[in-house]
């Protein structure tokens, strides 16, 4: 165990011991979890994916515990905001992050310098969702498959230009053209619909987009998909190829989701908390939600979650440095 690691624990310890009434276990004190209403901390706005996907969870929460659980949108600063609004927090289990992959795994692979710490800041509690994207060309692109995309931007390199809604998907996109070894030209936009909309519209040649967000634009016939970056076909689109079907070998992009608390929550309250958790994630409510919005469940622990998280950043990481991109 490190020093930070021994830091780490013996404030958990001191927290754990604060909370309790006197001659109280840490076992009861974690039954009792939760005494008061619970925050939910989410960094993007009432109707994007996290926060429908954190509603669901703070709904079923509240019906199992009879506790109180409030979904907060703390917006803007590229997520800074939410993040130190939860690492800042007392360590009760009160204030609990539900986190998309932008603030901690993104972030850190972006900026030289976060007023938090994506890993020594958070406790992991568990994994919930994830959802696939789908490599898009406008309708009227000569393109009809990845191998013709990818054999015209091998005859001239630099020359197919691609739109990102983010740097997430500036790297994402980066990482398809590592896959099949293909160079293309980066165009930025601040935020996916005017990505999408300017790829609809010829404006670019192709882009990776969420697919709740670009479906729509599949079905009426604006954008054609190329393929899927999940490891399957997803059922709305059944004849739409994996890109690692494609050719772009192991190549896969999820954005996902998963919680965590403040890094000195006392242990007793993260399990349970993880056993919540993913109690409601394996509910077949929570499976139909996901799929009608164009994800899945993606159940892990509080171990796969850390472990998932630290092997997305240093995944990351090497894409950017291949691709150039210096941290901010």
């Amino acid at each position: 165990m490190t020093a930070f690691d021994n830091r780490i624990e013996r404030r958990r310890m001191l927290a754990m011991l604060a909370l309790l009434p006197l001659g109280a276990t840490p076992w009861a004190r974690a039954q009792a979890y939760p005494s008061k209403p619970v925050r939910f901390i989410v960094s993007f706005p009432p109707g994007s994916g996290a926060d429908t996907t954190a509603r669901l969870y703070a709904r079923r929460l509240q019906e199992i515990t009879k506790q109180s659980f409030i979904v907060e949108n703390r917006t803007g600063g590229n997520s800074f905001i939410a993040a130190q609004a939860v690492a800042t927090a007392a360590p009760d289990g009160s204030t609990l992050f539900f986190a998309s992959n932008s603030p901690v795994v993104v972030n850190a692979v972006l900026f030289k310098s976060l007023p938090y710490n994506p890993l020594n800041d958070f406790a992991a509690v568990a994994r919930t969702s994830r959802g696939t994207n789908l490599l898009l060309v406008p309708q009227n692109s000569p393109y009809k498959t990845v191998a013709e995309l990818v054999d015209a931007a091998k005859k001239a390199p630099k020359k197919l230009n691609y739109a990102s809604g983010s740097a997430s998907y500036q790297i994402a996109t980066e990482e398809f053209a590592e896959a099949v070894g293909a160079e293309f030209t980066h165009v930025p936009y601040k935020g996916s619909a005017p990505a999408i909309q300017d790829t609809a519209a010829g404006q670019t040649d192709f882009t990776i987009a969420d697919i709740s967000a670009s479906l729509p634009l599949v079905q009426s016939g604006r954008l054609r998909a190329l393929a899927v970056t999940s490891d399957r076909r997803h059922g709305a689109l059944p004849n739409v190829p994996t890109a690692i079907e494609s050719g772009a070998k192991d190549f896969e992009f999820y954005n996902w989701t998963g919680v965590f608390a403040p890094a000195t929550t006392p242990q007793p309250v993260l399990d349970k908390l993880t056993q919540l958790i993913e109690q409601i994630t394996a509910e077949p409510e929570t499976v139909a939600f996901l799929s009608k919005i164009g994800g899945e469940i993606f159940p892990g622990d509080a171990k796969e979650l850390r472990a998932y998280q630290v092997a997305q950043i240093e995944q990351w990481k090497r894409v950017a440095r291949r691709a150039g991109i210096e941290p901010q």
